[in-house]
């Protein structure tokens, strides 16, 4: 029996696996637990996950899983990697960097819309895993050859995680809602119209009456690429003020 004791429990969870002795084979592995965990959260959300529920799900102890995973926390730690390992991208970028980085932004879509429950524990947690570190590190190559200090090429590419970010947000919760409450988006605007037909007959909000009386229906897939391309078309600005090449 492996003596969990003797484990290291101190920094980051990335220094402590590096430390930890390989000890003898176990029936679970790190990868069972990670994948297991990520389907409870894909399911039920973050909150839903405990070593308990994991454990139960692999027909296993909770004991068993500290051999492995030292904390729940390190356990979510682990999860943001793995997640962030689906993101798929070129060894190294193409060369052209306004293709590049729409690339990245859709292939970062893609799997965070798979995966909603990671954008919340993002800016609670440490990202340092080895697929996070891809990830950052591919976003910058995409402009690391324009001239730019560092410290610009880091705000480039964090103004379009953001809109990534924000747009995967408000899609997962319009997609919550929508399940919560059980109504389609037709049912939601039938509901809503004896109060909106107030609101335009008002006249106060010509603008807001042109959206719902011409029936405005904004596909997702077509929004998220104008959104991406109007973040590019500032990036280029920027880069024009700002490179030195």
């Amino acid at each position: 029996m492996t003596n969990t004791d003797s484990q290291p429990k101190h920094g980051l969870i990335w220094e402590r696996l590096q430390q930890a002795a390989a000890g003898a084979r176990l029936a679970l592995n790190r990868d069972q637990i990670i994948r297991t965990a990520i389907t409870i959260a894909d399911a039920e959300g973050a909150p839903a996950i405990s070593m308990r529920r994991i454990a139960t799900e692999l027909g296993s102890t909770a004991m068993a899983l500290y051999r492995h995973v030292f904390s729940k926390d390190d356990l979510l730690d682990l999860m943001l990697d793995a997640v962030f390992g689906e993101i798929a991208l070129l060894e190294q970028p193409a060369g052209d960097w306004r293709a590049d980085l729409r690339a990245f932004a859709y292939a970062s879509r893609a799997v965070l819309k798979r995966h909603p429950w990671v954008l919340p524990l993002l800016i609670s947690r440490p990202t340092l895993g080895p697929n996070y570190l891809r990830w950052f590190e591919f976003s910058l190559a995409c402009i690391a050859d324009r001239g730019l200090d560092i410290g610009t090429m880091t705000q480039v590419v964090s103004v379009l995680n953001g809109y990534i970010s924000a747009t995967v947000s408000y899609e997962a919760a319009e997609e919550e809602n929508t399940r919560r409450i059980g109504l389609s988006e037709a049912d939601k605007r039938e509901i809503a119209t004896p109060y909106i037909q107030q609101v335009i007959t008002s006249g106060r909000y010509p603008n807001f009456a042109r959206f719902f009386t011409e029936e405005v229906s904004l596909d997702p897939e077509q929004s998220f690429s104008f959104g991406v391309e109007c973040v590019l078309d500032g990036i280029a600005v920027q880069l024009a003020q700002h490179s030195t090449v």
